[in-house]
């Protein structure tokens, strides 16, 4: 399989970000563009200690995503691979571009919570 930011499909285009995404097989594929500075952290509300239990396997194109667990951050910029373990925040500068890879089934449980969130912080603007 194989996928561009040409043909995966996007499944969100807002002014904050574009998020490219797949099912191969048992992993989750994404190509994102962040285009603002993004903290996640309000959009994880509801999961355990309120932080994303996915973990996560990827690699920074362009720009920085600060990553917080409960005794530690970590630091991941353009060039890197990365690893996220379960129990993270993560926070992305403008211009972040990233391709990442997560078990589709926790990706999925993740994304209704976030999406859930997102959808009540809308309709409260």
């Amino acid at each position: 399989m194989r996928g561009s930011m040409k043909d995966l499909p996007k499944t969100t285009d807002t002014s904050e970000m574009v998020l490219r995404e797949a099912d191969w097989g048992e992993m989750h594929v994404e190509l994102d563009t962040i285009h603002r500075k993004l903290d996640l952290t309000p959009l994880l509300k509801g999961l355990p200690d309120d932080r994303c239990q996915c973990p996560h396997w990827g690699y920074m194109l362009k720009g920085r995503m600060t990553v917080k667990y409960k005794d530690h951050e970590e630091i991941v910029n353009a060039g890197d691979a990365y690893y996220m373990a379960p129990g993270h925040k993560a926070m992305f500068d403008a211009g972040t571009e990233m391709v990442e890879f997560s078990p589709k089934d926790k990706q999925k449980k993740t994304m209704e919570v976030i999406m859930h969130n997102f959808e009540a912080m809308q309709k409260k603007k």
